[in-house]
């Protein structure tokens, strides 16, 4: 499991440790199977929704000592326009394709539907500037 900071405590636990490090982000790789990791998320685990057990992000954040990034929007749109072209790719979705897969929407639509955001995103910028 993976988990993207801006600030981290000087010490992680064993479980934890940075995969990278940027000006602004620090990529942190947990080994959610180890049994210290498992204990804490026992400890953290409550009620979210009447019925539904689980761990808010930000209390696991807390208790490691970071503080959650909150990637912009660009960046976020930068990150899927990626993906897909990676999933567009992907042998397995080319050999999907090969043996009849038709969905509704295709990979096009997609990118196309946030080059629009992005557009969008850039317009909203230049009018309040």
């Amino acid at each position: 499991m993976k988990l993207y900071a801006k600030t981290i405590s000087a010490t992680l636990p064993d479980w934890a440790s940075i995969v990278t490090k940027s000006a602004d982000l620090f990529e942190i790789e947990i080994n959610d199977e180890h049994p210290n990791f498992q204990s804490l998320l026992e400890d953290l685990e409550t009620e979210i929704e009447p019925g539904i057990m689980g761990v808010k992000a930000e209390d696991l954040c807390s208790r490691l000592g970071t503080e959650m990034s909150k990637p912009n929007l660009h960046q976020l749109i930068e990150q899927a326009q990626t993906l897909i072209s990676l999933i567009a790719t992907h042998p397995h979705y080319e050999q999907l394709l090969k043996t009849g897969y038709q969905p509704d929407l295709n990979i096009a639509d997609a990118q196309t539907a946030l080059t629009y955001l992005q557009w969008e995103l850039e317009r909203n910028r230049e009018s309040s500037d």
